[in-house]
């Protein structure tokens, strides 16, 4: 069965201006992608499944608007800060009409060194001459590939490291063959006062999780715990999202591939940051000594 055909990076650029433009100005890669993908394109569900590589986690869809970003930002329209949340830039005149993504695609390939005539409906953007989005460098992407390698003892490990860096407490891994998803629990407190019991289920997934995923990891937390929180390398799709807070039921918290990547990142867990020097020489310090 042929796999659906996925929208092209350059027609996701309009779509991600608005999408930040409803946002306010400002938002971070999950509420962009969400915003482009459910209200700004309404993607379907076939399309959002497909996964940029068939053993990755990252989808077609969500490696594309990494792109479309990345073009953007290099046409100097929008910028994103080190806590990576996206913002317009001062060059934005807030008028999006007059705004070209043929234009842009061209203007930002022509600025690179290994300048491409390949047209803008090619798929193969790593060959374009344009550096590789931030959210999907090298690092990112080894990452993901370690994650799916190391055993299922060894994710809930670290989920249980992940979970106690962020502030939890008492933690612990519970699943059993009959627990219906759950994987662990465990208590967060806030300002020293309030506590919530929580429950977890962390799965290395390849692909999307679906609205039957949530509603089976809520039936079974429904009073056992205050808060459910489900992780997975993966991703959820638009439909999961909207069970996770569909109204009058409890509330489930959301962790993809990406933010456990950046999650792990920020807590430096199996993540260092690389510092390369550089030095440059003082022509003028020469010529007058």
């Amino acid at each position: 069965m042929d796999k659906p055909k996925v929208v092209q990076y350059h027609q996701m650029m309009i779509p991600t201006l608005k999408a930040l433009k409803k946002l306010g100005g400002s938002a971070n890669i999950e509420e962009l992608d969400s915003m482009v993908i459910d209200d700004i394109m309404q993607l379907p569900e076939e399309m959002q499944n497909v996964l940029h590589k068939e053993d990755g986690t990252q989808t077609e869809v969500q490696y594309r608007l990494a792109w479309a970003r990345t073009y953007l930002k290099k046409y100097g329209l929008i910028d994103n800060s080190a806590r990576g949340v996206w913002s317009f830039t001062e060059a934005f005149d807030g008028n999006i009409d007059n705004i070209s993504p043929d234009e842009i695609v061209q203007s930002v390939r022509s600025m690179s060194k290994k300048v491409s005539v390949e047209a803008i409906e090619d798929d193969n953007l790593e060959n374009d001459g344009v550096d590789l989005p931030e959210e999907a460098m090298d690092w990112r992407e080894k990452l993901r590939d370690v994650l799916l390698k190391i055993s299922p003892d060894a994710f809930e490990r670290l989920t249980l490291r992940l979970l106690r860096e962020s502030g939890f407490t008492q933690v612990e891994v519970t699943g059993r063959s009959n627990d219906h998803g759950i994987d662990g629990k465990g208590i967060i407190r806030l300002h020293g006062i309030m506590s919530f019991h929580m429950i977890f289920q962390c799965k290395r997934y390849k692909g999307s999780v679906t609205p039957s995923d949530i509603r089976d990891f809520r039936g079974a937390m429904q009073g056992r715990a205050d808060k459910g929180l489900f992780i997975t390398t993966g991703s959820f799709t638009s439909e999961a999202k909207k069970e996770a807070t569909r109204d009058g039921a409890p509330a489930l918290d959301l962790i993809d591939g990406d933010a456990l990547i950046e999650r792990l990142k920020d807590l430096g867990l199996g993540v260092t940051e690389k510092i390369i020097k550089d030095y440059e020489v003082n022509e003028e310090w020469f010529m007058k000594i």
